[in-house]
């Protein structure tokens, strides 16, 4: 900022403090910071070369993701839908699907696998992508539905049901994971990986663990003594121990051989 070319009269101290909002340094500033000799500003020169190389890094991945999912789709497809879901390890809870298509070009920073994600992240990016996309949709199976017709046939349920709640149809679906969706008639690829690889599947996994961990949050009002707000259903220490303590509640996944075990 031009403000800033002329520091060496400021102190660290407020020098540090003007720049502690500058998210992206302008090259003045950058030249500025370099040419003042002092530790403290040397230090804060070097936290803004990181900064850069990481912003450029991500910028280089962001790229890359979308390069990706461009290689996917044959002349014609204009709208792509990823699909994802969250929830199928659990063993407690539904399994909940997402299926997102995001505008050509919209890749916020950050946007990746939601399992590499902090939840602070994904709950930011969660409302990006739904105010960013062209169109988003979540589905869910329940439990009894788990229970009917197995995990597997239930997580395909969900990615259908979250596919038809789209508000237009898109001409090529990507689905995270081995397996297309039986029964739907668009061009489907079948990405393995492709939550970290294709931005569209990325933002449906997003969308999916946030939705899914918001309904545990839910479930645990009703059934505290299990803290699924703290595991979200899956098979930790914890969980388990409680399982053990209370038994199963209407929400677990009897079928599964963990509370199966713990419960017969």
């Amino acid at each position: 900022m031009e403000q800033f070319v002329n520091i060496k009269s400021l102190s660290v101290g407020r020098i540090r403090e003007l720049t502690a909002s500058e998210d992206e340094p302008s090259a003045e500033l950058l030249e500025a910071l370099a040419a003042d000799s002092r530790a403290g500003v040397q230090a804060i020169y070097k936290h803004y070369l990181k900064f850069r190389v990481r912003e450029q890094d991500e910028n280089i991945r962001l790229k890359e993701m979308r390069l990706f999912e461009g290689s996917l789709g044959k002349p014609g497809h204009q709208l792509v839908a990823g699909i994802d879901e969250a929830g199928r390890g659990p063993l407690a809870g539904p399994v909940v699907a997402a299926a997102v298509v995001l505008q050509p070009g919209f890749l916020p920073q950050g946007l990746n696998d939601s399992k590499k994600l902090t939840p602070v992240k994904r709950e930011a990016l969660d409302t990006v992508i739904k105010t960013g996309a062209v169109s988003w949709a979540v589905g869910m199976a329940t439990v009894g539905e788990i229970e009917l017709f197995n995990i597997h046939h239930a997580s395909l349920l969900a990615m259908r049901r979250a596919l038809n709640g789209l508000q237009l149809s898109p001409d090529l679906i990507l689905v995270d994971g081995r397996f297309t969706l039986p029964g739907v008639d668009v061009d489907q690829n079948s990405v393995v990986g492709g939550d970290g690889l294709c931005p569209s599947i990325a933002a449906a996994s997003i969308l999916a663990k946030v939705t899914r961990d918001r309904l545990m949050d839910t479930l645990h009002l009703l059934y505290p003594e299990y803290g699924f707000d703290r595991h979200r259903g899956y098979g930790t220490p914890y969980h388990l121990t409680a399982i053990s303590v209370h038994g199963s509640c209407p929400v677990h996944r009897r079928s599964f051989l963990p509370v199966k075990q713990l419960t017969d």
